[in-house]
């Protein structure tokens, strides 16, 4: 499995050109290798390199499986670790980098000359991660399952006066419990006109009646993320809330509809956007419609207005339509979605009709 993905990533380097990559991000090492290593300062490197065996650069203190599908360098606190990098790297040629390169190790290659040139080339692995394989796909299918059931018992941590940050300090229990790793990501819990940020921090806002409930939740398991929004109301919504609402959840179907091989990604956005506006909330849908997801909450290739690339069979990505009145209330409604043969398949099966709570 690994060598496969190593030799879809070598192939990409070649088509931009490159024959040798160094690669830093530790999810991107743990695709291509089965390590996984959070190096913190330290120096973590995976040397890629035409007719060479991958060779990955650590520091001795952290554990890696004994069975690694590369060559591994080791370094300790009192070496440097550039040396073994750069005596991987041919001099003579341009060295593809990630986006994880940091400055205080990027500049120091320079200087060496570990290669003729140095090119930003994070996309070659990025484009292997996006297109998910049958395993990917049904790790994916069992973190999002775990999360419709998390969500299901979320709400029933709400009841009046109850805070934000007393509810999400709740949430990671509850994840284990069902077998989860833990979060994927710092959990949204949104009480009221904090729900109107899409971002919210949770915080010492207490739960009253009439208020938006809005969850932004997803769980690591088998090391792949979920990620799903669920919105409800505590106590009967008003017919505005109950406008806004249905406004996101055709929006959020009406783009799932439009999923397919060839379309591109922002097309899809424009079906959503389209029915947001038509209902006149087009200014209060703020941020793009989704993003992929895989081995990291967030990977690169979102689904946005700019983005003109076409979706293909494998990728996984978010969407995510909202509706955020400031001081008001807001309103998001989110599934994963996988694209298939002949369209897609929603990862997540919690129902998108309004709730109310209490």
């Amino acid at each position: 499995m690994y060598e496969a993905r190593i030799e879809t990533v070598m192939q990409n380097l070649a088509r931009r050109g490159l024959s040798q990559m160094l690669v830093c991000d530790p999810r991107s090492i743990q695709y291509l290798t089965g390590a996984y290593v959070e190096p913190g300062e330290r120096f973590l490197g995976l040397v890629l390199g035409e007719g060479r065996t991958p060779t990955l650069v650590y520091n001795e203190m952290f554990a890696v499986p004994a069975d690694l599908a590369c060559a591994v360098r080791t370094f300790n606190d009192t070496e440097d670790p550039l040396v073994p990098a750069a005596d991987l790297c041919d001099p003579a040629r341009p060295l593809g980098c990630d986006k994880n390169l940091a400055a205080r190790f990027l500049i120091p290659l320079m200087e060496r000359g570990a290669a003729s040139g140095f090119v930003l080339a994070s996309d070659v692995v990025d484009d292997a991660r996006a297109h998910k394989s049958a395993e990917e796909r049904d790790l994916m299918r069992t973190a999002s399952r775990t999360n419709d059931a998390a969500m299901a018992r979320f709400k029933e941590l709400v009841r009046e006066g109850v805070t934000e940050a007393e509810v999400a300090g709740q949430l990671e229990v509850v994840y284990r419990e069902l077998g989860a790793q833990g979060h994927s990501f710092s959990p949204i819990v949104s009480f009221g006109t904090n729900a109107a940020d899409p971002h919210h921090e949770p915080d010492g806002t207490r739960l009253a009646p009439g208020d938006a409930v809005l969850f932004d939740v997803g769980c690591r398991q088998g090391e792949y993320c979920a990620d799903m929004t669920r919105t409800f109301f505590f106590g009967e919504p008003t017919q505005k809330q109950r406008e806004v609402y249905e406004t996101v959840r055709r929006a959020n179907e009406a783009a799932q509809r439009v999923v397919a091989p060839g379309v591109r990604f922002c097309d899809i956005d424009r079906a959503a956007r389209e029915v947001i506006e038509e209902a006149g909330y087009g200014p209060y849908f703020t941020h793009r419609l989704g993003h992929q997801i895989g081995l990291d909450v967030h990977e690169p290739g979102d689904v946005s207005s700019v983005h003109e690339a076409p979706v293909e069979v494998g990728m996984c990505f978010s969407i995510e339509p909202g509706i955020y009145l400031p001081g008001e209330f807001g309103v998001r409604i989110e599934d994963l979605v996988i694209v298939t043969e002949d369209g897609c398949e929603a990862l997540n099966a919690y129902p998108h009709e309004l709730e109310v709570l209490g």
